[in-house]
């Protein structure tokens, strides 16, 4: 056999079968050899769009997505997608190829250090220089990308590396390894500190989306009756209609949660690390936080636990579940009156009747009709704050939003992703109208796979989120506002269907009618942001402040 039929027979070995890219001629042999495998070769429009899809099927199975790209530009056109699964915690695997590196004849053509360009973007990095050596590479890769924290790694495959013969190859075994168990000690530091409080609430971050720590929190929450809040790529890990939820931390300040926060003596905090935004900031002497993760805590000027317990979450919040019991002196009366007053805000403008539409109407209707287990995937712009806030998830990963590299572009291949993962949810796809133009082109791969997908693409004509910032900063409005294209005939022209409601009562209804149809449909929605800086900046405040 050559190198390549050893590298997908290495894949093969460790469970892939989809690999999303786009393929040039110094990977030929791979897709070649891919043909005459069990492994599936999804191409798309553009290497960034596969990169995406390969970080979002590492998100929701564990396993590390493949996404394949040439050298040179396909190379390059991978590296927003390396940062957004390197800074989402998505384990993914790239392949790109190379010219031959022991003899070549083009010069510098199309040469560009593809490692080291990776170096800074993956967990690991290599060029293959030996086709032997391939099982033994495929495995650390794989080791690396899937292993706490997951992430991002490459390899490399030179053409004349991929043609070698060889001989007696044998492939490594994919074994499981056992995650580290907490210190005992740091446990019992941890343990004191949550009963001797008085005013403890519960924090849930990214890394705490894992099916073994959805059922450890819960089993600690109804034990303990623990008040909690999420990070916004915690939302799901507990039922967001939980009658212990105090909201999620969407905004940077001044919202209802912040004031739990503000109240609590210490935050037992569960699988967030800095690379998120901040849920709040820490000030010295003001409050205990417990950090529990998989790793150590990254530590800055707005994050400095005080006592971090490191090891298997599930693990850790299992053993601390036996170790706690309900104190007496735990007062959560105001974190009750914090509740009651966010929930009465959030069914303000529910059923606003205005078009364009307000976002809170558009994220009711949504909520609405989407069944606990349909998955959202939402790009980047101003509807993420929105649908993070107002939005109650029911059940883990079943809101995903990028709050770490936080790219535009990466809504609907997510979606695409989401939809092969879990053939029979329903999935939908949140974009912008700037987000959405980024990787447009993916309409056809959508169509071409036959999936089942509708796309609700959020038209401000402009870019929305930056004008909003670009107002509060007291700037004028200048340079966020962009033409469109026909998005009904647009989608038509890629063999998908078409939807523009015309008011707020036609939306539910045509979102219904999209699902039920079956097929690829988009539905073009003029959202009306005008209430950005009152609702989020003076209202929101205004409120939880008077509580």
């Amino acid at each position: 056999m050559i190198g390549a039929q050893l590298f997908v027979k290495a894949l093969e070995a460790e469970g892939v079968h989809s690999i999303f890219g786009v393929p040039g001629e110094e990977n030929l042999d791979f897709v070649e050899a891919l043909r005459d495998s069990s492994i599936r070769l999804i191409v798309t429009r553009h290497e960034q769009a596969a990169g995406f899809m390969a970080a979002t099927w590492g998100r929701l199975t564990g396993e590390a997505g493949v996404a394949l790209s040439t050298l040179g530009p396909g190379a390059t056109n991978l590296v927003t997608a390396a940062a957004y699964a390197q800074l989402g915690a998505m384990p993914m695997l790239m392949i790109t190829g190379q010219k031959p590196i022991r003899e070549h004849k083009q010069g510098l053509f199309q040469l560009v250090d593809v490692v080291d360009m990776m170096q800074p973007l993956t967990k690991y990095t290599r060029q293959i220089v030996s086709a032997p050596t391939i099982p033994a590479r495929v495995r650390e890769a794989f080791r690396r990308a899937e292993e706490e924290r997951p992430g991002a790694v490459h390899l490399e495959l030179p053409e004349d590396i991929a043609r070698d013969t060889v001989e007696d190859a044998i492939l490594l075994p994919t074994e499981y390894a056992r995650r580290p168990a907490p210190d005992d000690a740091a446990l019992v530091q941890a343990a004191e500190a949550i009963t001797s409080a008085r005013h403890p609430v519960l924090m849930i971050g990214a890394a705490a989306n894992r099916q073994r720590t959805t059922i450890a929190l819960r089993d600690f929450i109804d034990k303990l009756g623990l008040p909690f809040f999420t990070t916004q790529m915690g939302k799901g890990v507990i039922d967001e209609d939980h009658p212990l939820w105090l909201g999620n931390a969407a905004l940077s300040d001044g919202d209802f949660v912040h004031r739990a926060i503000d109240a609590a003596d210490v935050i037992i905090n569960v699988g967030h690390d800095v690379v998120e935004k901040p849920p709040f900031f820490m000030r010295k002497g003001r409050r205990t936080v417990i950090h529990i993760n998989f790793s150590s805590a990254e530590v800055d000027a707005v994050y400095f636990p005080q006592i971090e317990v490191v090891g298997d979450i599930a693990h850790t919040v299992e053993r601390l579940t036996d170790a706690l019991q309900p104190q007496e002196h735990w007062n959560f009366s105001f974190f009750d009156r914090v509740r009651d007053a966010f929930h009465k805000q959030l069914e303000d403008h529910a059923r606003d009747d205005r078009f364009p539409m307000h976002p809170v109407r558009v994220v009711d209707d949504t909520r609405r009709f989407m069944p606990d287990d349909g998955v959202l995937c939402l790009d980047n712009g101003m509807y993420k704050i929105w649908y993070a806030r107002y939005y109650r998830a029911r059940e883990p990963n079943t809101v995903l939003l990028d709050n770490a590299l936080a790219t535009m572009g990466a809504g609907l291949p997510s979606a695409m992703a989401a939809k092969m993962v879990y053939p029979e949810r329903k999935v939908l796809a949140i974009c912008g109208d700037g987000g959405f133009m980024m990787n447009a082109q993916e309409l056809e791969t959508c169509v071409r796979l036959k999936l089942d997908l509708v796309i609700l693409l959020l038209r401000d004509d402009a870019y929305g989120m930056i004008r909003w910032k670009q107002a509060e900063m007291g700037y004028a409005d200048y340079g966020m506002v962009f033409g469109n294209p026909d998005f009904v005939a647009f989608a038509e022209a890629h063999g998908a269907r078409g939807h523009r409601p015309g008011s707020a009562a036609e939306f539910l209804p045509t979102l219904e009618r999209a699902f039920n149809a079956g097929g690829v449909h988009l539905i073009d929605l003029t959202i009306d942001y005008s209430d950005n800086h009152r609702i989020l900046n003076e209202e929101i405040p205004r409120l939880s402040a008077a509580v």
